[in-house]
């Protein structure tokens, strides 16, 4: 009994351990597991002196993993992780969809694909949750406790597993109006005489790639936005040339909103994948969207836009 609730408290103390180093910070990781920050910081303090190392820097702003502690890190979370499986599977949900599954996918990729997959799975599955991330950041499915991430773009994490759902060819848009006021660019070179549109998120940069070496030229933009429903409104509204993904843009060019330019430059197109660490397809949660998300995608290939024709150089 007593080894039992050393264990139990031990499992604990990890927990919290691994919620103050997804966080940063002692408050918030409290506020998460709706503890005291009085409970987070002694737990935590309790294993650095029983291990007799200091897992974690603490500054007034921030606190910062110690290679020690990114370590024990990635010990907490593989054990955490094997008994969440492991409770799973007693009760028998790793046969049935049950419980939470915390998916993450791009904003607008998100709202166009993921949602109704979604919205689809939770009709079909009552005692199935799901925690629906949308972000135009690379959510670490390690550090954030994410199932599921569905992901533009090469994986840099090679130990999770990923299946290719389709393809998705950068490319750059203006409307027709903003067309008809300024010469369409003949090579990339000529995008420093416009007015560039920006927008932050996985992979942003202004170092855009072109041809099959990808190639890159730096832009200057003139308005930059957090989101690329934004960079595609203000293109649509004639400020300038924006950088998107086709499928983000495939209604606005066949419904003559905006027109594709220096096509013949665009770079190779990027996997889109739904990515998940190996030890999690045994969850049924996992392996329900997974079938689910390349069901849909089989059916309705991501659309490769070829669009009107560019306006003449002049």
């Amino acid at each position: 009994m007593l080894f039992q609730q050393l264990y139990m408290d031990n499992l604990e103390a990890m927990r919290i351990f691994a919620a103050v180093a997804a966080q940063g910070s002692f408050t918030e990781a409290a506020r998460r597991l709706r503890l005291s920050p009085s409970v987070v910081t002694r737990s935590v303090a309790q294993i650095e002196a029983r291990l007799g190392v200091m897992l974690l820097n603490r500054t007034t702003r921030s606190v910062q993993l110690t290679e020690r502690g990114q370590i024990y890190l990635e010990d907490c979370k593989r054990i955490l992780d094997d008994f969440e499986m492991a409770e799973r599977r007693v009760r028998g949900e790793d046969a049935n969809p049950r419980g939470t599954l915390r998916v993450t996918a791009p904003v607008l990729f998100g709202r166009l694909y993921v949602l109704p997959i979604v919205n689809a799975l939770l009709h079909e599955h009552p005692a199935l949750s799901i925690h629906l991330t949308l972000s135009d950041r690379n959510v670490s499915l390690f550090e954030d406790g994410v199932d599921v991430a569905v992901r533009v773009g090469e994986l840099a994490d090679s130990s999770m597993i990923a299946v290719t759902l389709g393809l998705a060819t950068p490319v750059l848009v203006a409307s027709p109006a903003y067309l008809q006021t300024r010469p369409a660019p003949a090579s990339p070179a000529a995008l420093s005489a416009h007015d560039i549109i920006l927008f932050e998120g996985i992979g942003a940069t202004n170092e855009w790639p072109f041809g099959a070496d990808r190639k890159t030229m730096r832009v200057e933009p003139r308005l930059i936005v957090n989101g690329a429903d934004a960079a595609i409104a203000a293109a649509q509204a004639g400020v300038g040339i924006a950088r998107t993904l086709s499928y983000q843009v495939s209604d606005a060019v066949r419904a003559g909103h905006l027109t594709l330019i220096l096509q013949e430059f665009a770079p190779p197109p990027l996997p889109v994948s739904v990515a998940y660490q190996a030890r999690r397809i045994a969850s049924a949660n996992v392996a329900v969207f997974v079938k689910a998300i390349r069901a849909y995608f089989k059916a309705n290939p991501l659309v490769q836009v070829h669009g009107p024709q560019e306006v003449p150089h002049r």
